[in-house]
């Protein structure tokens, strides 16, 4: 009778959220995004690759999606002080638009590598902050026992379009040519517009009355330096983004051109099997919710990611390598989803948008690592550069661990909490 009660239980934690109006809203409008954004990096990857044949100008494009990663912490700002919906709409109008542009671009013809690129930059000054925007927000309108399951939910969004914008959107370009496709993305983006715009205006919960724009960023940041777990997350992230990310993100589409030497739908299923592997992580995280220590996850599934990204490397073959993947991305989620939590029950209220908007700033380490791993590959190959970034990442997660360790490991600790506070 226990174990039966604990399956129910684990099941109305994971339904629990789509009782918030908002979230029902939410969900399928981060759903909508998420897919357009996949199938369009996808796409034009796949495009700068065969348009110029250079590894180095694929790592430029993939390191353009985060260039925005500086001025993370003012969305963040933003979204405490004009609120976290109307800050997420304003970003999706300008991805629909730029999708518009960029379809009418391939419908005449006109596409060329450069505006690929300019598009990117565009784009890229606000897609590092989509993500914190969504947690945000979920932080925003959900009762505080439901928010592990609600992040975990949230988070699928993300996985899910991996899988299915990756698949779709490699199979839409094989089948139909670009122009179809990108007439897709477009309008997948403009339903997670919509969709966006009908959360409806959750009432702030902290009013902020100062009108110093830099003393607020700077609390935030000062908030963040001063909370040893804060500190150390925002390190983890830093080093996750820096050397395991640019492995299943920006490199992919090297690696299934001239590693597995595949296609467009080759490429679809290497991405694909990372992000199921993801989804099912997220979803666990869901069905567990308030059973879960974050901190301790955080650090424990961070090193089985990186040894799970060892093995792809070196496993011969597409298939074995789709396995690795699979089991890389549930450990990734297992990591993310739990800090995410942590920071957002550490921050509460009163920080919660521009400590969001600071672990952004982690995503600054991507684009290095791209850049970096372009180079890199060219000198030494693939196998030796990912090989090192998985060894440094080990080895430098492990010095997190000792480093902040009275901060993390005990179940007793701040961090190890799964609510939010201060609501």
């Amino acid at each position: 009778m226990t174990v039966t009660r604990q399956r129910r239980n684990s099941r109305s934690d994971i339904l629990a959220p789509f009782e918030i109006r908002g979230f029902r809203f939410q969900f399928p409008a981060d759903l909508f995004t998420s897919w357009g954004n996949e199938m369009e990096v996808l796409i034009l990857g796949w495009y700068i690759l065969t348009a110029t044949g250079s590894v180095l100008l694929l790592t430029v494009y993939g390191a353009l999606q985060y260039g925005g990663t500086l001025i993370a912490p003012l969305f963040g700002l933003a979204g405490d002080r004009i609120g976290h919906r109307t800050t997420l709409a304003a970003m999706r109008i300008v991805y629909t638009v730029t999708a518009a542009t960029m379809t009418a671009l391939v419908f005449a013809d006109m596409l060329t590598p450069a505006a690929v690129l300019v598009a990117a930059t565009v784009t890229g000054l606000m897609r590092p902050s989509d993500l914190a925007t969504r947690n945000a927000l979920v932080a925003e309108i959900m009762p505080g026992d439901r928010l592990m399951a609600a992040v975990g939910l949230a988070r699928t969004t993300v996985d899910s379009a991996r899988v299915v914008g990756a698949l779709t959107g490699a199979w839409l370009f094989a089948l139909l040519g670009m122009a179809p496709a990108y007439a897709f993305i477009t309008a997948f983006y403009a339903g997670g517009c919509l969709l966006t715009l009908g959360i409806g205006k959750p009432r702030p919960a902290v009013a902020m009355a100062r009108i110093s724009f830099w003393r607020d960023l700077r609390e935030g940041l000062a908030f963040v330096w001063e909370t040893p777990a804060s500190l150390a997350a925002m390190w983890l992230a830093f080093l996750v983004n820096l050397t395991a990310f640019p492995l299943t993100l920006g490199l992919l589409p090297y690696v299934a051109r001239d590693v597995y030497h595949v296609g467009q739908t080759g490429l679809g299923s290497l991405v694909a099997c990372f992000a199921f592997g993801a989804l099912v992580g997220s979803i666990a995280v869901g069905i567990a919710g308030r059973s879960i220590r974050p901190a301790r996850m955080m650090l424990v599934y961070a090193g089985w990611w990186y040894a799970m990204l060892l093995v792809f490397v070196h496993v011969p073959g597409i298939n074995a390598g789709r396995i690795a993947l699979v089991c890389a991305g549930f450990a990734q989620s297992l990591s993310m989803v739990p800090m995410t939590v942590m920071l957002l029950h550490g921050a509460g209220a009163a920080f919660r948008g521009r400590v969001m908007g600071v672990r952004m700033l982690a995503i600054y380490g991507l684009p290095l690592g791209l850049l970096a791993a372009g180079g890199l590959i060219e000198r030494f190959g693939f196998a030796a550069t990912a090989s090192g970034y998985c060894l440094a990442g080990l080895l430098l997660t492990a010095a997190i661990a000792l480093r902040w360790g009275s901060a993390l490991w005990p179940v007793g600790a701040a961090a190890n909490a799964s609510g939010v506070a201060d609501r």
